[in-house]
C-alpha cells in the first residue's frame, strides 16, 4: 500500500506540476516580466513555501523533545539546498539525455544563473562560518542571521531591476500554450490566472504531502536516525517532486526558467531559513552537516565556474549528482 500511495501521489505531483507552470507562463507573460523573475522567484518562492514550514514547525511548534525538533529543523534547513545543487541538477541532464544527447548544451540567461549562484555561495559561506561561533555569542549568531535575511532581499532588488532589461533583450516570459482553464471557456485574465496558480499550488502541497507521509513511513522501515532522515529523506520528498516544473521547462527548451527554478529556490533555502537555524537551533558542525555544506557549495560552484568558462553541457550535470551519492556514502557511513 505504501508504494501504491507514493505512485498515486506522484501522478498528482505531475499533473499540478503542469497546472502551474502553465498558468505561471502566463503570469509571466501578462507582466511583461523576464524568464528570470518568473523563474527564480515566482516559481522558486511558491514551489518553496510548503517545504519552508517543515522545519519552522519543528522549530516552533514541533514534538516535546527539544533534540528532535533541533534535528529534523537542521536537516530540512541544510538537506534542502544540498538536494536542489546535486540531485535536481542532475535529473535536468537526463530530462533532456534522448533530444539533446550527453554532450548536448543548456542555455540558460547568463547574468540571472550567475547572480543566483553567486548569492547563494555567499549566504551559503556564511551559513558555515556561523557553525564555528559559540553558542553563547548570540550577538554574533543574530547579526550573521540579520545579514543573510538582507543578502535575500538585496538579491530580490537585483533581480527585479534586471527584468526590463532582459525583456527588452528577447528573455521575456512567453506562453507556449493556451491556459487550461481558458479552454473551459474562462477568460484569459489576471483572476483566473491566480486562480489556476492556486489551484496548481494546492495539488502540489496535497501531493507532496501525501508523497511525505509515504516516504517516511517507508524510512520507518528502512530505519535511519532522524537527522538523516531530515536531511536526505524529506528534501527529496518535499522538494523534488515540485521541481517537476524544471523537467518540464528544460524538455521545452525553457532553459532559464528551468534553472531559475532550481537556483532561485537554492537563494530562498540557503538564506532565510539558514538565518533562522543559526539563531534557533545549536547549530553545530557535525559531520553530516559539515558534509552536507561542503557538498552543496562544491555543487553551486561547480555550476558557478562552468558559467564563467563558457557554458554548461549536460553530461557537466552528472558531476552534481554523483556529488550527492557522495554525500550518501558519507553520511550512511
Amino acid at each position: 500500500m505504501i508504494f501504491l500511495q507514493l505512485f498515486i501521489m506522484l501522478l498528482v505531483i505531475l499533473v499540478a506540476a503542469e497546472v502551474f507552470t502553465n498558468a505561471l507562463e502566463h503570469l509571466g507573460e501578462k507582466l511583461k516580466i523576464s524568464e528570470g523573475v518568473t523563474g527564480s522567484l515566482f516559481a522558486a518562492v511558491g514551489t518553496a513555501l510548503p517545504e519552508t514550514s517543515v522545519p519552522l514547525l519543528a522549530l516552533l511548534a514541533g514534538t516535546q523533545n527539544a533534540q528532535t525538533n533541533e534535528e529534523i529543523g537542521v536537516g530540512a534547513i541544510l538537506g534542502a539546498p544540498l538536494m536542489l545543487a546535486t540531485l535536481s541538477i542532475s535529473l535536468m541532464a537526463f530530462a533532456v539525455l534522448a533530444k539533446r544527447g550527453w554532450k548536448g548544451s543548456f542555455h540558460p540567461e547568463r547574468t540571472g544563473l550567475t547572480r543566483d549562484l553567486d548569492f547563494f555561495i555567499v549566504a551559503f559561506a556564511f551559513a558555515t562560518i556561523a557553525l564555528y561561533v559559540p553558542h553563547d555569542q548570540n550577538v554574533v549568531r543574530a547579526g550573521i542571521g540579520f545579514c543573510m535575511v538582507l543578502i535575500y532581499f538585496v538579491y530580490i532588488m537585483l533581480t527585479i531591476r534586471a527584468s526590463k532589461g532582459l525583456v527588452d533583450e528577447g528573455h521575456a516570459t512567453a506562453a507556449e500554450s493556451h491556459m487550461y482553464l481558458c479552454k473551459i471557456g474562462l477568460p484569459n485574465n489576471m483572476a483566473i490566472i491566480f486562480l489556476q496558480l492556486l489551484l496548481g499550488l494546492a495539488l502540489l502541497i496535497g501531493g507532496a504531502k501525501g508523497f511525505i507521509h509515504g516516504v517516511e513511513a517507508a524510512a520507518q522501515l528502512i530505519g535511519i536516525s532522524t537527522l538523516l532522515l531530515s536531511l536526505l529523506i524529506i528534501p527529496i520528498a518535499t522538494e523534488l517532486p515540485e521541481k517537476v516544473n524544471s523537467f518540464l521547462w528544460v524538455r521545452r527548451r525553457k532553459d532559464t526558467l528551468a534553472f531559475g527554478n532550481i537556483t532561485g529556490a537554492m537563494v530562498f533555502q540557503g538564506t532565510l531559513l539558514p538565518a533562522i537555524g543559526i539563531m534557533l537551533t545549536p547549530w553545530e558542525p557535525r559531520k553530516e552537516v559539515i558534509a552536507g555544506i561542503i557538498i552543496t557549495l562544491i555543487a553551486a560552484i561547480w555550476l558557478r565556474l562552468l558559467m564563467k568558462r563558457g557554458g554548461i553541457k549536460v553530461w557537466h550535470l552528472w558531476v552534481n549528482g554523483g556529488l550527492y551519492l557522495t554525500y550518501l556514502t558519507i553520511a550512511l557511513s
